[in-house]
């Protein structure tokens, strides 16, 4: 689907680093750190329905970065 690699190219635009992560039942898990004005607008863009898959939620947990990641990896 892609899913994956368009959320690491949203990301890598908006100058965040982090990771997009498979986990079981079909989910991903996004890890991104940045501007917190950067992260809001990756946060719309997973929710905007023009991703590629299907996304039925989005849930959001903000925390302190903790600024030991670097670039933008799809496991």
């Amino acid at each position: 689907m892609g899913f994956r690699w368009w959320t690491r190219s949203r990301a890598l635009e908006l100058g965040l680093v982090g990771s997009a992560t498979n986990l079981p039942a079909s989910r991903v898990e996004v890890v991104a750190e940045g501007p917190r004005e950067a992260c809001e607008q990756l946060l719309e863009a997973l929710r905007s329905g023009a991703t590629p898959g299907r996304v039925d939620h989005v849930a959001e947990l903000w925390m302190e970065p903790k600024g030991d990641l670097t670039g933008f990896v799809e496991r």
